[in-house]
This record gives structure tokens, sequence and C-alpha cells, in this order.
């Protein structure tokens, strides 16, 4: 059975602030937490009521103390979490959802430093001030479908570790490598030769691109568009074309059509 302040603990990371302090994050519900569990993501921890049955195999059973949850991670690292069973009213009192489901895990905040590369090779799609949860991971899911080599979040995106962008990524989170940097500073630092598409509604048709496997192809706030320092980075606008009076897309929208065009692009 699980101590007050391990429930408190849990409750707690629905805040960002306390995710950081603690170096965890929360993944609640029985679809996100099936889908992360399938695509191999390394939990140290799962909550569940006793309705909940794991998806997979190798999930350890035990209790709720921190000395158990070490001596787990020793023998067998993060990816066989330890399942502790609580019984639903413990499940509302840790749940950051008003109808609480029957599972939660915990995962270890870890961030990939930059290739040594840089954003040099491969496909990369960076995301400048995308601040909406669902938008990031939208395009966490595009990344994937399109099989890019990264993603770029700039700070003032949307954390990366929110139950809602790794519940709008439907599994994508434990598949794609992100990265969090300065943006600016990293397409500074770019070799010139380097492909930097923005995009933007006075740009190039994304029709008459030429073939590219080595890009970055920048989003930025549907709102506020690309900052300042980033679009003095960009080496080619592109846009899609309009036929209908709308303001603008969604920004997952225009990724796909972009990732989707350079993909096809390349393959002939």
């Amino acid at each position: 059975m699980p101590a007050k302040a391990d429930l408190q603990r849990l409750h707690s990371l629905r805040d960002k602030k306390h995710r950081e302090t603690l170096g965890l994050f929360v993944v609640e519900g029985e679809k996100v937490v099936g889908e992360l569990l399938s695509a191999q993501f390394g939990f140290e921890e799962i909550y569940a009521t006793p309705e909940w049955a794991p998806p997979v195999a190798g999930i350890c059973h035990g209790d709720a103390t921190p000395s158990s949850r070490q001596s787990n991670q020793d023998a067998v690292g993060t990816a066989r979490p330890q399942l502790v069973r609580i019984t639903p009213d413990e499940m509302a009192r840790a749940s950051h959802f008003p109808t609480p489901s029957s599972v939660l895990a915990v995962g270890r905040i870890r961030r990939a430093p930059l290739p040594d590369c840089g954003l040099a090779r491969g496909l990369t799609l960076a995301l400048d001030r995308v601040q909406d949860p669902g938008n990031v991971g939208t395009l966490l899911r595009i990344a994937d479908w399109f099989a890019l080599d990264r993603v770029v979040l700039s700070p003032d995106c949307a954390d990366l570790f929110s139950q809602k962008v790794i519940n709008a990524s439907m599994g994508s989170f434990a598949r794609v490598t992100v990265h969090t940097a300065p943006l600016a500073t990293v397409l500074a630092g770019l070799p010139a030769a380097t492909t930097v598409f923005g995009c933007d509604l006075a740009g190039t048709d994304v029709h008459t691109l030429s073939p590219c496997r080595d890009a970055v192809i920048v989003i930025g706030s549907e709102g506020r568009g690309l900052s300042a320092a980033v679009k003095a980075c960009i080496t080619e606008f592109v846009t899609i074309p309009r036929y209908g009076r709308a303001e603008s897309l969604n920004a997952g929208i225009a990724a796909a059509i972009v990732c989707d065009h350079l993909r096809r692009a390349a393959a002939h």
C-alpha cells in the first residue's frame, strides 16, 4: 500500500516545476500507458487498480516503498517497471484527471544531447514557440510517421513531459528522438550549405521544391509565426498554396504536407 507522501508526490507531478525538481513525469490512462509499454518505453513505476491488466510481459510486482523501487531499478534498470496495486480511492488522490483512470505510470525525465553533426544530417523538424501541447504532440506523431531523424523544441515550446503532449503523441513520444535547444543559436551554427526551410505564407510553393535528404523544417507558432531570431536563419521560405479563404493552416497539417512532399520528392 503506498504511503500518503507517495500519492502526494504523484499528484504534484501535474505541475512542471515539480516535474523539473523531481526529474519525473506521469502518464495516465490505459491507452497511452499501453502504447508506451508496447513501444518499450522504460517507465520506473506503474500504479494501477486491480482491474488493470499489463498489456506486455516483464512488469514486476512490488510494494511502494522507496527502497523497493531502488532495488528494482538496480536489478533490472528501467525496462521492467515495478507495478504497485492501489485502490480506486488511492488512485483518485494520485490522479491528474477529474475522472481517474485505472493506471498511472512514472517515467524519468531524460534529455538527449544534440548529435555531433548537429542538425546538418538527415531531416529535422524544429518547433519555434509552439506552445499548444496538442500541437506539439501531433508534430511528434508526424515526425514518427515520416521517419524524421529528430525533433528539436525551442525552450518556449510546450513542455515535452506534460500529459497533454504525451497523450497527443499517441505513442510517438517513445519512438522519436527529441531535443530541447535554443533554436536560433543552433540554426545559426549550421554549415552554410544546410537547407533550413521556414513555413511562411509568403514562401515558395512547397510542391516546386527539389529533392532534399538533409534539411531542417521549422514550424512556428500559429498565432505569432516564426520568431525574428529564427527567421533570420531560414535559407528558404516555403508555403502551401491556398485556394480558399482560410487565414492559416494548423501547424500539424502544415508540417505534414511539407514532410510528405520532401519524402516523396527524395524517393524519386
